[in-house]
């Protein structure tokens, strides 16, 4: 039995069935040995109660094999195993029966949370295999409560539209000239337990939040590694990232930027 402590991730999802497969395997097949997925799906137009369902049977059942042998009669046999390995990982489904939107659905999934590590994937993107596992040894050195990384941009056919790479902490650097943290990231689930959860009343809700937590000393750190991949398409642009949602997340934003500024002052 591994030692490590639990990672639960959570995945907020609606109407992202195209993407939704592959954003769970990049999470259960990471290279971390105990993560649990808690998926909170609100109630989508496209096929995304399917797909779960889906996903449900497939981890339990799916079977894949490859060539292993050949014998003396001149057949090859192969070797069959279980397509999702079991051991290290729970998988929680949470269908919503209305929709409650992005950022209650964070908070749901991570009242459900048992890991003492934690983080939130957007239910269109990709962790890179070693994401959990190069940021979690930050954690248990007791280095940082807070660890992101730097990150690609995408496109559908996975080619690389920008990489991102974000500055090394500094409360300056992060958040009084620009929120630059906070994408791809892992942290203590105490920190919640501690400064509260994400505030419904913001789209920019992590931006509000992991500013909640660097104002009450969170130690932040920086992974000078891309470890998470950000899909860019038409959908996100119809929804969280529609016109008037940019809008007022971006006034959000700035007005997060001018609190921050004014603490830097005090």
């Amino acid at each position: 039995m591994s030692n490590a402590p639990r990672i639960s991730a959570i995945v907020p999802t609606y109407n992202q069935a195209e993407y939704l497969w592959a954003c769970l395997d990049s999470i259960w097949f990471q290279d971390y040995p105990d993560i649990e997925i808690i998926v909170v799906a609100d109630p989508s137009p496209d096929n995304t109660s399917g797909l779960l369902a889906e996903y449900v049977r497939a981890v339990a059942s799916d079977t894949v094999s490859h060539a292993a042998r050949l014998e003396d009669d001149g057949t090859i046999s192969r070797c069959v195993y279980p397509r999702y390995r079991a051991a290290g990982r729970t998988l929680i489904v949470q269908e919503n029966e209305t929709r409650l939107g992005h950022t209650p659905s964070y908070n749901k999934g991570f009242e459900m949370a048992s890991g003492e590590y934690c983080t939130y994937v957007a239910s269109d993107d990709i962790c890179h295999p070693q994401m959990f596992s190069e940021m979690a040894a930050y954690l248990d050195r007791d280095e940082a409560d807070f660890v992101y990384s730097d990150m690609f941009v995408v496109d559908d056919d996975m080619r690389v539209l920008r990489e991102f790479r974000l500055p090394d902490y500094s409360f300056e650097d992060c958040f009084c000239d620009w929120y630059l943290c906070g994408v791809s990231k892992l942290y203590r689930r105490s920190l919640h337990e501690r400064f509260g959860y994400f505030d419904n009343a913001y789209t920019a809700n992590d931006h509000e939040c992991f500013l909640r937590f660097a104002l009450n000393g969170a130690r932040f750190k920086h992974v000078p590694k891309v470890l998470y991949s950000v899909r860019s398409h038409d959908q996100r642009g119809r929804d969280v990232h529609g016109e008037e949602s940019w809008k007022k997340l971006l006034a959000e934003s700035s007005s997060l930027v001018r609190v921050a500024r004014e603490h830097r002052k005090d």
